[in-house]
Order: structure tokens, then sequence, then C-alpha cells
């Protein structure tokens, strides 16, 4: 795992040092989405009432953790950033980290549509949405 970090460090430099910002927000990201993973995982398994905002919840800080990883630095002009190499640039920071932002955004759709779904059946049957 460490070669990996190594070999992202050519893209990022701030992996190849304690740079307090990526640090605070990896740490946050294992212990705060780390656990909303896996009590989404309970949840999405036993069927539980509050998945979807569970879901919501850990996309948005998954969402929030990319912004504040890289917008930072762009807002300084990219100075960490390896933006001169097609490999390091397009692959590792632009594809790559697109993942980070894909997947939430799906999974922020899935649970909009699931929670319209319950929205209109609620109120369709009578009942009042609470």
């Amino acid at each position: 795992i460490s070669l990996l970090g190594k070999e992202y460090g050519k893209a990022d430099a701030r992996w190849l040092y304690f740079d307090p910002t990526i640090v605070s927000l990896e740490i946050l990201t294992v212990v705060l989405d780390g656990s909303l993973a896996l009590v989404l995982i309970y949840a999405i398994v036993k069927e539980k009432y509050y998945r979807h905002f569970i879901q919501i919840t850990l996309c948005l800080c998954e969402l929030y953790g990319g912004w504040m990883t890289f917008f930072p630095d762009w807002l300084m002009g990219s100075p960490n950033l390896n933006t001169d190499s097609w490999l390091y640039f397009g692959v590792y920071l632009v594809f790559f980290n697109s993942v980070w932002v894909l997947i939430p955004g799906l999974l922020l759709w899935q649970s909009w549509v699931e929670l319209k779904k319950m929205f209109y059946k609620g109120t369709s049957s009578g009942k009042k949405f609470q």
C-alpha cells in the first residue's frame, strides 16, 4: 500500500509529506465515513427505514472530502498537483478521483428516486408523510 501512496504522490505531492489538511480529512474519512459505511451496509441488508438518510449523509461526506482535498490547492494555482503529465493529471488525478464523485452522485440520485417514490406512495394513500 505504501508503494501506491508513493506512486500517487507523484501526481499529488501532499501525499508524500504530512499535509495537515489531507491527514485531517483522511482521519475523518476513516472514522466517520467508515462507520457510516458499516451502518449503511447493515441498513441495506436488513432493509431499515433509515437506509437512505445514511446513504445521503455518506455521499455528501465523500463529496465534501473531495472538494476540500482539491479546491484549496486549485485556488493556490495547484502547487502540489502535477498538471504537466498526462498520466499523473489525466489518469491519477482526474480519472481515479472522479470515481469518488461519480459513485456518490449515482447513489444520491438513487436515494432521491426512492424517497420520491416513498413520498408519492404515502401521499396517494391519503396518509400524511411525516
